[in-house]
């Protein structure tokens, strides 16, 4: 049987992209079977980090999140495989790096919670939503 092929939406960070992490980390993104659909480098604005993370402006940590969000280039992209919102998200590892499981990329880059090198959606719905935030108007297939 055929498994479902799903698109999620996924950020290498500020603080990944600075380190000079950009290939470590779409090497074992590729490794964990994901075939990137769309990859672009680019500085997020204050005005699309408020929008992306608006879900979270009432939160303390809003502030703190837009400015790191913004403080240098990000890469943007849309990964596809089998389950491709759990596989991410099991990629990616835990939040906080020092739970994040061995192997993972939190695990091995991120270097704290707040700077963790690496965003990816939560859902199918949310990954629908990021990827139109971002590549609206761009062919995902």
């Amino acid at each position: 049987m055929k498994e479902f092929m799903q698109q999620t939406f996924a950020i290498i960070k500020p603080d990944a992209v600075a380190k000079n992490q950009i290939g470590d980390i779409l090497a074992v993104t590729e490794a964990a079977g994901f075939k990137i659909r769309a990859l672009r480098l680019t500085q997020m604005t204050r005005k699309q980090a408020e929008g992306f993370y608006g879900v979270h402006r009432e939160r303390p940590f809003f502030g703190e999140l837009v400015e790191f969000m913004t403080e240098g280039p990000c890469v943007l992209m849309c990964l596809e495989r089998e389950d491709a919102v759990a596989k991410w998200r099991e990629t990616m590892g835990a939040t906080n790096p020092a739970n994040a499981a061995e192997g993972t990329i939190r695990k091995h880059f991120a270097e704290s919670v707040g700077r963790n090198c690496v965003h990816g959606s939560d859902s199918a719905e949310n990954a629908a939503i990021e990827l139109a935030y971002f590549f609206a108007g761009s062919s995902l297939s």
